[in-house]
């Protein structure tokens, strides 16, 4: 256990018959970013609940900075930092009071409470604006402010839920910065949550896939890749057909929306036996594509669907009931 921030084990959480979070089972090393990777409604917030005690485990156990989420939830919020969905802070005060009052809950007094707000502002590059009222701040300063909020009592552990949700690239791209900048100078585990590809293979060391509540795939950015293969090819045919064989194939699976995924060691030899395949076969290709995996891939061969179908699903049935 030492050499791990956070351990789950079969983690659940009922909401009567809803099951938001299904014997959730992963391992958090000391030190590095891990991500939690799934569609709204995939059950990621309501992990990260779990984890920084706001919400009861159905089921299950979990263990943060080595203290028991259950039994034990003061001694782990003494560890952690939270950044939430949704801003928490007083948009009628300014930047300066907003990191004032809280370096004050966490006891800082005098000069040394002044100082370590100074430090924070610095560090996410909001100095120059820290008498300005946050209700006039960009959304991308205000995500950074809370993120200097959160480092006020140098936590072991920082949760980010949908740290860039709702921000332009430009501004993603400046958070991920802060996160990496965070890992870098003080060996802070982080937790992350994301919908967004692109964010977590920028940023983890380890990335664990949520899908219906289930973990789905667990390891690094190539461990997930390797899952699929060098190359993925994507073929539409005029025919709805199942799948098609030869040498030239890895595995071979039909998507919800009716093309087939091809894995292959080498898409430019495998592309011209597709071909010769398909006039065999009497079918005709409609489009054809193919480039080195990604996340997306990874998911898209997990479930047949892409992230964000999966997204609007979700929302769609939350809103139905």
């Amino acid at each position: 256990m030492k050499d791990y921030a956070i351990i789950a084990d079969r983690l659940t959480k009922r909401f009567g018959d809803l099951i938001a979070v299904d014997n959730a089972s992963f391992k958090v090393r000391k030190g590095e970013v891990f991500a939690f990777l799934g569609p709204n409604g995939a059950g990621k917030t309501t992990t990260i609940n779990m984890l920084i005690t706001l919400l009861k485990p159905t089921s299950g156990r979990a263990y943060v900075a080595g203290y028991d989420v259950t039994k034990e939830p003061t001694k782990v919020r003494r560890k952690i930092g939270v950044v939430f969905q949704d801003s928490t802070l007083d948009t009628n005060l300014t930047a300066y009071e907003n990191l004032y009052i809280h370096a004050g809950i966490y006891g800082y007094k005098g000069q040394g409470l002044k100082n370590k707000v100074l430090e924070l502002l610095r560090f996410v590059e909001l100095e120059d604006f820290k008498d300005k009222l946050v209700k006039n701040f960009s959304g991308g300063m205000r995500r950074r402010l809370e993120i200097a909020r959160s480092l006020i009592h140098r936590p072991e552990i920082l949760f980010l839920d949908e740290p860039t949700l709702g921000l332009d690239p430009q501004t993603r791209v400046h958070i991920w910065d802060y996160i990496s900048k965070l890992k870098e100078e003080y060996n802070m585990t982080i937790f992350l949550t994301t919908h967004y590809m692109e964010e977590a293979e920028n940023l983890a060391d380890r990335i664990v896939i949520i899908d219906h509540g289930k973990i789905i795939a667990d390891g690094s950015l190539e461990e997930l890749k390797d899952m699929v293969g060098k190359d993925v090819i994507y073929v539409r045919f005029d025919k709805d057909i199942d799948k098609i064989e030869g040498d030239f194939v890895n595995y071979c699976k039909k998507l919800s929306d009716g093309r087939i995924e091809i894995g292959a060691d080498n898409a430019i030899k495998a592309i011209p036996k597709i071909f010769k395949e398909a006039s065999k076969m009497g079918l005709n290709i409609l489009e054809i594509s193919y480039y080195k995996p990604t996340l997306n891939d990874v998911f898209i061969h997990l479930t047949g669907r892409k992230i964000r179908d999966e997204e609007t699903n979700n929302i769609f049935i939350r809103m139905r009931r």
